[in-house]
């Protein structure tokens, strides 16, 4: 299980990477050919903010399961270890939540667009909004499964070592 995991999670940074340099091909091969060949890419700027779209929703999946997103834990470690497993598992379930909502308002969204096309390219626009079923759908995982290290870690702080060196 953990080699599909992290076959999952490498597939997602490789994708990221194609979207990076998708978007910088298509910008730059653009901005070249407008102002050296009186040229353009028609399909570069709905290409390239497609790209950024997937771009930041895959890069947030990576950084959520790295725990790398900035956080302020000030009170937190003054809590007894009780209180700070509490919170912490309060707040897994507050972005479940989040994460849910947003899965959902996705969904809608992709099922409502599939048969529209986009203005240039002509790709489905379900596309475009399957970025955020992803988004919602990995990082709900993601959070259960927090919310499950939480519940059976006898150390809280076994908890935070085990994130930094496993997930």
């Amino acid at each position: 299980m953990r080699r599909i995991i992290d076959g999952y999670f490498t597939l997602l940074k490789v994708l990221a990477v194609l979207c990076l340099a998708t978007m910088v091909v298509l910008v730059f091969g653009n901005v070249v050919l407008r102002y050296g060949f009186n040229q353009g890419i028609t399909v570069s700027e709905e290409l390239s903010r497609w790209a950024f779209v997937w771009l930041t929703f895959l890069g947030g999946l990576v950084v959520l399961r790295e725990r790398g997103h900035m956080g302020v834990d000030l009170m937190l470690k003054k809590l007894p270890v009780l209180g700070e497993r509490i919170c912490l598992i309060a707040a897994q379930i507050l972005m479940l939540g989040c994460s849910l909502l947003f899965l959902k308002g996705s969904w809608v969204q992709m099922q409502i667009n599939l048969s529209f096309p986009s203005p240039v390219t002509g790709f489905s626009m379900g596309w475009f909004y399957g970025s955020g079923v992803v988004f919602g759908a990995s990082a709900a995982l993601i959070q259960l499964y927090e919310i499950g290290r939480l519940m059976v870690c006898r150390d809280i702080h076994e908890h935070s070592r085990h994130l930094e060196t496993h997930l």
